[in-house]
């Protein structure tokens, strides 16, 4: 057996697999292993920096894609090609010559466990000569050495892998293909009527905007009612008690008939009919998919879904948590053991001192087949917090609260019930008092103990009977959070039985891995706006969905069923081939149908004039010295492409948007002043000048 060649999907995870093994060399781009029993003849350990490799643009295909205009769609090439990102082309070229080596014989996948992971890896392997070799799965949900190792130990078949990566690449391009045509067909229809900007179009960003709007339009046409109840006070001997009659209308009259009805007068008298006790006992909550942490540590914390993620796979790399891309909320009896086992350092944490129930069985928490992944939980290794920063600290206090509160009680509160008649019209009163404190030491409960007064059974007591009134109030604005829940839970929103248990078998729209960076896109593409944590819908988002309305693409269930068959091709039951085949009939009819729904749409073009950089150039090719740079929706590009001038600037670099002003600065001085904002790959701030080197742009500190 010859060499091994391990692709990890980031640097900082290579660097973890070397942990578990012995380092004979680090270069830039790879680790060289030493021999050992589990690679005799050693290996290399090398990454991708997400994804290397993308589809080409539309241009490459045929030129006359490249120009946006109605009569050059649909956009439907006959086989998709790919190209080697150029920012990464020099970690490419290392993965494409150690994979081609003669004396490798078997090639590693230890990408992120799961779909784009098996897409990262293959995508990379498609585009070198080392296709025909012998492929392996490392499939692992944590970090630690210990568990590196067992991962190592029990590699996976090729073939499941390779059918999450058809799965995934079939995903990439139906995106691709939606993307492509339907944002050019919407941005030009809406161009022709004086929109002067671009809308963006997505398989799933789409409908993800419409249930925004759908929830803005519920608050804009919300009336407010007045509704009655009846309520008495009643006073015992022991003490004042209020309780209500079971009717709650808009129409004073119906409360009035009531009272009427019965006789009722004020003061009156009243007799306890009956007094009834019942201890409730409350089960901890569930551990912690990525989704409901999202949605926690907004609620806790303000973070956004982007923020608690990347928070959440830091800590992954650090190997404080388990993998965090997981929809799955039990564990296996493997993770419990040692959760059991550690619960005194976890309880530390948390500043608590308690001694942990057996959970094992409980279904709720612990199941043998948890998943291709268990919940997000800690891992053995128990970091100083005094060295942690405030942000992952509340983030990994929230993994740890969970479960700690696994193994605690159950919370137990005793509720009293009062039924009290006045003239055969039963009132109820309910209290509650707690009893056991329980999981609620770490999750305190938001709600008071009703106290009430010790009253019993046939005691007669003063009454009060009185008309109350409230206010019916609106929904509420969408949080950051809430989207996150919102998208999970699509099929509540929908009325059709059929197609919302369709929206609950695919776990709505979105997956947990790339739900938080659609709300970013559609923040990005300015559908939303955020502000103190409430989602806001732009007048661009609510001309999106005027423009969306009554067709598939504002449909949450329409995404629904291509999840549904790609998943299909994920288990090796359904076909690429046949799935592209429907999206190019979906993009060809939509062709048909959405030009004359534009044609009738009404809005005020004045609100979205045309951008001057969308335009105009901003300086001339510091490359050709002939062509002008141009903002291009997406980049900043040389207006001399087609004559071979491949210059361009990203729209954003290290996190933070590059301006005009900046463009402009590279193209004419080499550089720009000292530029604040930027975030690097470790999710640090910092500061520096740009400077374009031979076309690309360079950070200088």
């Amino acid at each position: 057996m010859g060499y091994v060649v391990i692709v990890a999907e980031k640097p900082s995870q290579a660097r973890a697999y070397a942990d578990a093994f012995t380092v004979k060399k680090k270069e830039k781009n790879y680790i060289e292993l030493a021999k050992s029993s589990m690679f005799p003849q050693g290996a290399f350990i090398t990454w991708a920096v997400g994804h290397l490799v993308e589809l080409v643009e539309p241009k490459a295909y045929d030129k006359k894609w490249d120009r946006w205009s109605l009569k050059n769609l649909p956009i439907l090439p006959e086989r998709f090609e790919h190209k080697v990102s150029y920012k990464t082309r020099e970690q490419f070229q290392t993965i494409k010559r150690l994979v081609e080596r003669a004396d490798v014989d078997v090639l590693i996948n230890a990408c992120d466990a799961e779909r784009e992971g098996s897409n990262i890896f293959h995508s990379i392997i498609q585009l070198t000569k080392a296709k025909h070799k012998p492929m392996k799965r490392l499939w692992l949900s944590s970090l630690e050495v210990d568990e590196v190792r067992k991962a190592f130990h029990h590699l996976q078949d090729d073939a499941r892998d390779k059918r999450m990566y058809h799965e995934a690449k079939t995903r990439q391009i139906s995106d691709w293909l939606v993307g492509m045509n339907g944002s050019r067909l919407y941005t030009l229809l809406l161009q022709e009527r004086g929109f002067g900007s671009y809308l963006p179009i997505g398989r799933v960003q789409s409908p993800t905007v419409y249930l925004i709007y759908e929830r803005a339009q519920a608050i804009k046409n919300f009336i407010v009612e007045t509704f009655y109840e009846l309520e008495a006070t009643f006073t015992a001997q022991s003490g004042i008690y209020k309780g209500k009659a079971k009717i709650k209308t808009t129409k004073r009259e119906e409360v009035l008939a009531l009272i009427k009805q019965h006789g009722l007068i004020n003061p009156d008298e009243g007799v306890v009919a009956e007094v009834a006790q019942v201890v409730k006992k409350v089960a901890p909550p569930k551990l912690h998919a990525l989704s409901t942490l999202q949605t926690a540590a907004n609620r806790r914390f303000k973070y956004s879904p982007s923020k608690t993620l990347q928070l959440a796979q830091s800590l992954y790399d650090k190997k404080y948590i388990s993998y965090p891309r997981t929809d799955s909320q039990v564990i296996t009896p493997s993770e419990y053991d040692y959760i059991a086992a550690q619960f005194s350092d976890y309880s530390a944490v948390l500043g608590i001192t308690a001694s942990p129930e057996n959970r094992r069985s409980h279904k709720r928490f612990v199941q043998a087949n948890a998943g291709e992944h268990y919940a997000i939980i800690p891992t053995k290794k128990i970091p100083k917090l005094a060295g942690m920063n405030k942000d992952e600290r509340n983030i990994y206090e929230e993994i740890v609260r969970s479960v700690v509160a696994m193994l605690l009680p159950y919370y137990e509160y005793e509720e009293t019930t009062i039924r009290t008649m006045v003239k055969q019209l039963p009132f109820t009163t309910i209290g509650k008092t707690e009893k056991v404190l329980g999981w609620h030491q770490v999750y305190p409960s938001k709600t008071k103990d009703v106290l009430l007064p010790t009253v019993t059974e046939g005691e007669q007591v003063a009454a009060v009977p009185a008309i109350t009134e409230g206010k019916t109030t609106p929904p509420k604005p969408y949080t950051e959070g809430d989207l996150i829940a919102m998208m999970k839970t699509a099929g509540k929103q929908i009325e059709d039985e059929e197609e919302a248990e369709l929206l609950k078998q695919v776990e709505g729209i979105g997956t947990e891995a790339t739900r938080a960076g659609i709300i970013e896109t559609i923040k990005r593409h300015e559908y939303i706006s955020v502000q103190k944590n409430t989602v806001t819908l732009t007048p661009k988002g609510e001309l999106l969905c005027q423009a969306l309305e009554g067709t598939l693409l504002a449909s949450p269930s329409m995404t629904a069923k291509w999840e549904k068959y790609l998943h299909k091709i994920g288990e090796g039951e359904g076909s690429p081939q046949v799935f592209l085949q429907t999206i190019g009939k979906f993009i060809e009819q939509m062709l048909i149908d959405v030009p004359p729904h534009i044609a009738k749409l009404e809005f005020d073009a004045t609100q979205f004039p045309k951008k001057k950089s969308a335009y105009e150039p901003i300086a001339r090719c510091p490359k050709c010295q002939q062509g002008q740079i141009q903002f291009k929706q997406k980049f900043y590009g040389c207006t001399r492409y087609k004559e071979g001038c491949d210059q361009t600037f990203p729209l954003y670099i290290a996190s933070k948007k590059l301006t005009e002003t900046m463009v402009k600065s590279l193209c004419e001085k080499g550089k720009t002043a000292k530029l604040k904002g930027f975030t690097s790959k470790n999710k640090k701030k910092f500061d520096a000048v740009l400077m374009l080197q031979e076309g690309a742009i360079t950070f200088v500190f």
